[in-house]
């Protein structure tokens, strides 16, 4: 058994590799992560210049491939070209920072997991709710946790081609390997903060992207009140953004 990990926080993140560390044992691992943080990039796919992979030779990381490209890069080209044979789960993270609601369709953590979803491959997402990496050891444990929960899981996949993608976020306490889990479906933020205005030396006006909202659906069996009461969320995910409730509605109104 085999297991892609990437992330969106580069390869030299904490988080990337407590959970290399915490998948030992379990599956031979390979890992593909982006060379720079990329976080907030989604699923974007770098269509208009070449990329390139490069491998650790030094440090923790030596044998990580890293890539100048986003999250989905990295699966992508991992799943296609650049590893001889095709892992059986791809997992991402640990994220620094919730990705919670409506973060996930901004949020690379989740679309490297998702790459690989999209491939027909298992997939799971992990993030700590809090940014700082406190408590990454606790973290890390709950992964490892999560990860054998679902293993037998991974195999019936394989003969079902039914793959499955799984959101998890992990309160930063020490006792996170300790907590419960809950099932929960994703929350709803408010729309974020303003955009904040500086000027540049030059005199141009730039803008940072404002503060994600707060939650405005945080009610029970959301992620977000999961978390706020010391639980692990954990999230199944799909892709189909139809609105499947409104097809016959829009059928009627649009019949010529």
């Amino acid at each position: 058994m085999r297991i892609l990990i990437s992330n969106d926080d580069g390869y030299l993140a904490p988080g990337l590799l407590a959970l290399v560390q915490a998948c030992q044992g379990l599956a031979e691992v390979d890992v593909v992560a982006p060379e720079q943080n990329a976080s907030g990039t989604s699923n974007s796919l770098s269509l208009h210049r070449p990329l390139s992979v490069f491998k650790a030779t030094t440090g923790a990381q030596a044998g990580f491939h890293y890539v100048n490209g986003t999250p989905s890069d990295c699966v992508h080209i991992a799943l296609t070209g650049l590893l001889p044979q095709r892992p059986d789960l791809v997992i991402s993270g640990i994220n620094q920072g919730a990705n919670m609601g409506d973060d996930t369709l901004y949020s690379g953590t989740v679309a490297a997991a998702m790459e690989g979803y999209q491939f027909g491959i298992p997939a799971v997402a992990f993030s700590q709710v809090d940014r700082g990496w406190a408590h990454l050891d606790a973290a890390a444990a709950t992964a490892r946790r999560v990860l054998e929960s679902v293993w037998p899981q991974v195999a019936q996949a394989q003969q079902t081609r039914r793959p499955w993608l799984l959101n998890v976020n992990m309160p930063n306490e020490p006792d996170t390997a300790s907590l419960p889990w809950a099932v929960t479906r994703l929350g709803r933020r408010h729309a974020s903060e303003p955009v904040i205005r500086q000027i540049s030396p030059r005199g141009d006006t730039l803008y940072w992207i404002g503060a994600a909202g707060a939650a405005c659906d945080g009610a029970a069996g959301t992620d977000f009140h999961a978390t706020e009461h010391r639980q692990v969320s954990i999230t199944p995910l799909h892709v189909d953004l139809t609105d499947h409730a409104s097809l016959p509605e829009w059928a009627a109104r649009l019949q010529p």
